[in-house]
């Protein structure tokens, strides 16, 4: 190897080590996004006519459903900030325009909770559901129960007839 090339890797890792400052927080940071762009994708896909659909009279509504994805986001990610969260939205919104303004109010209240979390932020202890955790558990399972619920928009979804964001073809 030259010396050009050997000062070139030498000065190329600094960089590569300089992404993995916070790993953790890094890779919440990524899921999260996958999935509130798959949530929204889904709230946005589904026709307002259809926002009142359940597929049993047990369950919720698709509305509801898109509300009570809002209000996981805003609960988990304020008990991330430390803050207390009643939920609402599930029970006071019903209308397509209404319920997905209220799902990027919380994606956006939530982006702001990932945005600034650094790993050892995310070590620092909270309260969920009178426990004592790390804010990254808080996180994830935020994470989890957006997942959880995405898998109740696709089957909505696919009742309906509508392909669900995830199964789009790739461009």
């Amino acid at each position: 190897m030259t010396a050009r090339l050997l000062l070139a890797a030498a000065l190329a890792v600094p960089a590569m080590f300089a992404q993995a400052d916070n790993p953790l927080s890094a890779d919440a940071k990524a899921m999260w996004t996958g999935m509130k762009n798959n949530n929204l994708k889904a709230a946005e896909k589904m026709p307002e006519a259809d926002y009142s659909f359940k597929p049993t009279p047990e369950v919720r509504s698709y509305g509801q459903l898109v509300g009570h994805i809002a209000d996981g986001n805003k609960l988990f990610c304020s008990i991330a900030k430390g803050e207390a969260y009643t939920p609402s939205i599930e029970k006071s919104k019903t209308s397509k325009a209404d319920l997905v303004e209220a799902l990027k109010e919380s994606i956006a209240f939530c982006d702001a909770v990932y945005d600034s979390m650094t790993d050892a932020d995310a070590a620092k202890m909270v309260k969920m559901f009178g426990r004592d955790r790390t804010k990254l558990a808080a996180m994830f399972t935020n994470i989890s129960h957006d997942n959880e619920h995405y898998g109740n928009q696709v089957t909505y979804l696919r009742l309906k007839g509508i392909v669900p964001p995830s199964s789009e073809p790739r461009r």
